[in-house]
Parts: C-alpha cells; structure tokens; sequence
C-alpha cells in the first residue's frame, strides 16, 4: 500500500482527510510567493533593543483604551504580565497555557482571573517577526483592536528595532510527516523541513462571499508585514446576531469591532470594503487565516523556531493548537541542525 501523502494521522479519520487532501489539491492556487527567500537564520535568540507601548480600543470593551508594553526580555520565550494583577505570576505564550480555543485562543496561568483573550494576533508576531524573547505587560485581559489588523503592532515592534543575546537559537522540525483532521473536511499538516525555513500553503472554503481562497507562501518578514494588515472577518449574519439578541449579552454588546476593524462577509458579497486584493479578489481572508491565526499556534511551541512545511486546508484555532498539543504530548518535534 503506497504511503500517504499527509503522513501519520494524529487525530481524525483518514477516510476524511483522504477526500479533503484530494480537494485541497485541486483548489487553484491564488497567489503562490513561495519562491521568496527566507530570512537568514539568525544565529542567537533575539529580543528588542528598547521598550515600546502601543494603545487602542479594547476588543471585547470597546468604549474602554488598552495599552500593550513590548520590553526586552533575556528570559525564554513570550509572557503576557498582568499589571492590574500584581500578585498573579507572568502568563507564559505556550500551548500548556491555553485555556479555550472556542471563539478565539485565550491564554490563563494559574487562577481563571489571569488570563489574556484573542492573543493570537498578538503573538503570531514571535513567528513572523521572528523575535524570540519578549515580555508583554497589559492592563487587561483585554487586548486592542486595530483597523489595520497586527499592522500597528508590527510596525511599533519595528520601531525599535532587535538585538542579539549571546544564546543559540533553537530550531525544531516535526519528526516525520504528520496531519490532524477536524470537522467539515478540514486538515493541517506539518512535514519535516532540512532547512531553517516556514514554508506555507494555506487554503480557505467559506460558504459565503469569502469562497474558495489559496495562499502559498515562504515566510519571511517582507511577507508577513504584506499580510499582517488582514482583518478579522465575520459572517452577516453574525453582524446582525450582534446588533440584535447579542445586546443582552455583555460580551457582545460591549465588543469592540467595527465596519472598518472585521471584514463582513454576505452570501454573495462583502457589505465593507475588502482589502488585500490580488488580480481582483480579496485575499484578506487567507491572509488573516494564515499570517495571524496559523502562526499564533505555531507560536506555542514555547522553545525555539519551527521550520517545516505546513499544509492548513479549513482549519481553524482549536484544529491548530491541537496539532501543537499533540505534538508535544507524542514528542515529535526534534532539533535541526542549523549550519
């Protein structure tokens, strides 16, 4: 029996992702940066050279500012730190922390009080900007909201530039070629890389105007800043869902999203203006998908970089931090050697 493409099947039935690996392959590729190079892997662990804040809208308060403080850090790997939770301990970004993945990725150590919600398009910068230690101090357990996505916390990390510890950096690969299936066709891959390199073909099949989107990329920090501005979309009908019953809740009500910070989606057609247009269409969806939500799992792996080739076919959060659960849980990520 010949070898299957997607490798070993930690989770899912492999009938079903047999017939969704066939359907991802005949999706057309809509926009294919692959050949880009990579950025040069930095030889040490790198944090930046000074503090920097950045303040918007709360997400799930919007009538209320947020602030986020980026400060260097020798310490490994990400921490959200609590200021208006003194006695709470840092909340380390690593998939052992995730507390839900239900409506977006939240993040709690130790008492359900400290906590940090939607942190995915905040640490998606740790993959993209490739930036390995760093400490984020907040006043909440809730993060801004930006009309240009990650785009401001990209450019304010920017701002003040990296440095280099004197520490190695650490560059793990998956083991062997491995696949997770979820719900409605969906799949993620990872297959080991012999190079420090991201290399990502992610696709998306929505039932409205969203539709049928492929993105295929190498990641470098050039790409990630094109995508980094890909808002959060939404359906119509949840917009609606919001305006209407969703007032009785607090968490809806008090949201902070926008016509100009979410991308709406209709049956047939968007009812905001879509962005990141290629040859026509809107890519924002794929972008958002890929940039900010696939990289924010990926940067659960709490020590060092990954390099691999992933493959993500109508994933989603809790599909991505299960693949980094199991992982860990199978001990089937293993140290390139980086020459």
């Amino acid at each position: 029996m010949p070898e299957e493409p997607f490798g070993l099947v930690l989770h899912g039935m492999i009938d079903d992702i047999r017939r969704a690996y066939d359907k991802w392959e005949r999706q057309p590729v809509d926009l294919d940066l692959s050949g880009a190079p990579p950025d040069p892997a930095a030889p040490c662990q790198t944090t930046i050279a000074r503090e920097q804040s950045i303040s918007g809208p709360g997400t799930f308060f919007g009538k209320e500012q947020r602030t986020l403080v980026f400060a260097p850090s020798s310490r490994p790997g990400w921490w959200f730190e609590r200021r208006d939770l003194p006695g709470s301990l840092p909340i380390r970004v690593s998939v052992r922390n995730v507390w839900t993945t239900a409506r977006n990725i939240v993040l709690r150590s130790g008492s359900p009080h400290n906590y940090m919600r939607m942190v995915e398009h905040i640490i998606a910068l740790r993959v993209g900007m490739q930036i390995d230690n760093l400490v984020i101090r907040v006043d909440s357990g809730d993060p801004p909201l930006f009309d240009r996505g990650s785009l401001d916390l990209v450019e304010a990390l920017e701002a003040v530039g990296t440095v280099a510890s004197t520490v190695p950096a650490v560059w793990w690969t998956p083991a062997e070629p491995v696949t997770v299936g979820g719900a409605n066709g969906s799949f993620l891959t990872l297959l080991p890389a012999s190079a420090p390199e991201l290399c990502v073909d992610c696709a998306t099949d929505f039932p409205n105007a969203i539709g049928r989107q492929r993105l295929r990329f190498t990641l470098n920090r050039q790409v990630f800043r094109q995508g980094a501005p890909a808002r959060t979309n939404t359906t119509a009908g949840m917009k609606l869902y919001c305006h209407t019953i969703g007032k009785l809740f607090a968490d809806i009500r008090n949201l902070g999203y926008t016509d100009s910070n979410i991308l709406i989606a209709g049956k047939r057609r968007y009812l905001n203006e879509p962005q990141l247009l290629h040859a026509g269409k809107s890519l924002e969806a794929v972008w958002h998908r890929a940039m900010l939500d696939l990289l924010a799992a990926l940067a659960l792996i709490e020590d060092g970089r990954l390099a691999a080739r992933v493959i993500s076919y109508k994933s989603g959060h809790a599909l991505d931090v299960e693949m980094v659960r199991i992982l860990y849980k199978y001990n089937l990520l293993r140290p390139l050697a980086v020459i």
